[in-house]
């Protein structure tokens, strides 16, 4: 790698950020003045976002850094912040020579986003390193429930199995009507609602509960989210084992131990 426009007296180089959303969108940004075009990926002007010291370096220390700026760029907004668009976005940190945007870049570090924290119209991302992973406990810890999410590798059942389609009739705060339900709410308790149509496609929201024809979710919806908004329901699981033998016959991928002995066993006395 030649990287001979670093030690240049007068510095030509400027920060290159490029982010994917979880839903296949990307946007770049660059800290210099002007617009840049780096292998045919367009990077925006934005002077006003700074990351934070990176120090690269052969350690295992957690490479987490902050990246605080101003929303300059519809591509960021309010509403998409707080939707959670950008939850988990996929983010890449690099340096480039701004005279020569076709030379090789220096990458910096690359992660995805953590907590995300806005304060009027600046916000400031946490964003979490490769190494961050390595927090996560070597060994699952046991538990009576299932510890797998479902539909995903250990649970090994097709979503498109317990999948709906259908229109939302009716919204009252975070209650939402759905006409191919057929009384059937119930099936998608632990579930989610995904909008398939109108400014809110895209989004997710977690069920909580459900009676009939009405499932009620953790968050209200989006105000832009109307009636006759197509959507998709996906069912979900309470991660018991009962549930898991009798409703999806899936006993045998189930990631937890329903009876192994407690804590509450050391407590126990005759006659208790």
């Amino acid at each position: 790698m030649s990287l001979e426009w670093l030690d240049r007296d007068l510095g030509t180089s400027t920060y290159l950020w490029r982010l994917e959303r979880g839903d296949g969108i990307a946007v770049g940004f660059t800290s210099h003045d002007r617009d840049l075009v780096i292998d045919a990926f367009p990077y925006r002007a934005a002077p006003g976002m700074v990351p934070s010291s990176i120090a690269l370096s052969d350690s295992l220390d957690i490479d987490n850094v902050e990246i605080a700026g101003v929303i300059t760029s519809a591509a960021i907004a309010e509403a998409d912040l707080l939707a959670g668009r950008w939850d988990g976005a996929l983010l890449y940190v690099s340096l480039v020579d701004w005279e020569q945007p076709d030379a090789e870049p220096l990458p910096l570090i690359c992660g995805e986003f953590g907590e995300i924290i806005r304060s009027g119209d600046s916000f400031a991302v946490e964003m979490l390193g490769a190494t961050s992973f390595l927090d996560e406990p070597i060994a699952p810890l046991t538990s009576p429930t299932c510890r797998a999410e479902f539909g995903d590798r250990q649970c090994k059942l097709s979503l498109q199995k317990h999948r709906r389609e259908g229109r939302i009739t009716t919204i009252s705060g975070d209650e939402v009507g759905i006409d191919a339900l057929n009384g059937s709410a119930a099936d998608f308790i632990f579930g989610s609602l995904r909008i398939m149509s109108g400014p809110a496609c895209g989004l997710s929201y977690a069920i909580i509960d459900g009676e009939d024809d009405v499932v009620r979710l953790a968050d209200q919806p989006s105000p832009s989210v109307a009636q006759d908004t197509r959507i998709v329901l996906t069912a979900g699981c309470n991660k018991n084992f009962a549930t898991c033998r009798d409703r999806f016959a899936n006993s045998r991928n189930f990631r937890g131990e329903p009876y192994l002995p407690g804590n509450d066993l050391l407590t126990r006395y005759p006659g208790a």
